[in-house]
């Protein structure tokens, strides 16, 4: 966990995530495919002749940003890449990957509140932050190795809270599902399956779930499952609270970008129920690689297994280590009950 969440890959800068999800699945796959945009699959084939293929598709990239200019007095102009908050942002740490790959730490730089104009309450927006790295001038800038079109992501190291299953990271969106279709991958090494299991991650999916689409039309699955980090919604403690740490895996009904078929649901319950896997329902205003996975080739009934983070979007997120086994056993459950007739029952033949 610490080693997937303090990488740097912002969307169109996975490579470090690709490379250490290629040292890690290669030994347990049959083989490694890669997409034209940078996803990377571990194939796991059945010994059943026909049999199924199922796609388990986290992403790699998290929301950063880009270095756009370069000021007079060494400060960095920046824009998102992906659902940024402008509210999030001011004085948090941020790093600069250099070409050469040095990380550069700066901090994103705001007016004391004695110099704003419009009072202390005035809303900063994001077009208007700079990047401070302690520069004092595009040559001092240019020495550092920094340079337009560099990405930045948040400066956070990996930390075990006080009540020791709460896991504060950057970039559970998404290094959960990461680590989660390494482990699981893991654990049915040696498992005979029914199914011929792609297992691995997707691109560029913090600007428009470009890169599963891609990974879709490679792979060309019967059958998909997402597994992502969505937003928990339970800091007020309300009884009807939408996605709450500690209550287990998600069970996605719909969100923006994807409905969950009913034959999907049905099946997704029943091995939750017949395993005992803790899991709560859930909607959401996002979306996942569901989302496009389930619209590539001819259409691909997909679900989603996911757990929820507090303050996704930010240099800062929360989430529960046992939210994470249970969502870990339900992925395994839900590929080892997959053969032809369960898919073809998921598709409705």
């Amino acid at each position: 966990m610490k080693t997937l969440t303090e990488l740097h890959g912002a969307p169109g800068f996975e490579d470090l995530v690709r490379n250490y999800l290629r040292k890690e699945l290669e030994p347990l796959s049959d083989e490694i495919i890669t997409d034209g945009l940078g996803g990377i699959f571990a194939v796991k084939k059945s010994g059943k002749a026909d049999a199924p293929k199922v796609m388990i598709a986290a992403h790699m990239d998290e929301v950063g940003f880009m270095v756009t200019e370069i000021k007079k007095n060494g400060m960095l102009k920046f824009v998102p890449l992906g659902g940024w908050s402008s509210d999030v942002l001011l004085s948090q740490k941020l790093k600069v990957r250099t070409r050469d790959n040095k990380e550069i730490t700066g901090i994103v730089g705001s007016v004391p509140v004695h110099f704003r104009k419009g009072g202390k309450d005035k809303k900063t927006e994001i077009k208007d932050m700079l990047l401070d790295v302690g520069g004092d001038s595009p040559e001092e800038i240019e020495k550092m190795g920094i340079a337009v079109g560099d990405s930045i992501v948040p400066d956070v190291e990996f930390e075990v809270m006080e009540k020791e299953e709460k896991l504060l990271a950057k970039a559970w969106d998404n290094r959960y599902g990461c680590l989660i279709a390494v482990e699981v991958l893991e654990s049915l090494k040696d498992a005979e399956l029914d199914c011929d299991l792609y297992v691995g991650a997707t691109v560029q999916e913090e600007v428009g779930l470009r890169g599963a689409k891609v990974s879709s039309n490679m792979v060309k699955p019967d059958i998909a499952f997402v597994v992502d980090c969505s937003p928990a919604n339970d800091m007020m403690g309300k009884s009807d609270d939408v996605g709450r740490l500690g209550e287990g895996t998600l069970l996605r009904l719909m969100d923006r970008s994807m409905i969950l078929s009913k034959p999907m649901r049905d099946y997704m319950i029943e091995i939750a129920e017949d395993n005992g896997i803790k899991y709560q329902y859930y909607t959401s205003p996002g979306g996942t690689d569901a989302g496009s996975i389930h619209i590539s080739g001819e259409g691909v009934i997909s679900g989603v297994v996911g757990i929820c983070a507090r303050y996704i979007h930010t240099s800062h997120s929360i989430i529960n280590y046992n939210d994470y086994l249970e969502a870990r056993k339900f992925l395994k459950e839900l590929i080892r009950g997959i053969d032809s007739g369960v898919v073809n029952t998921l598709k409705g033949d």
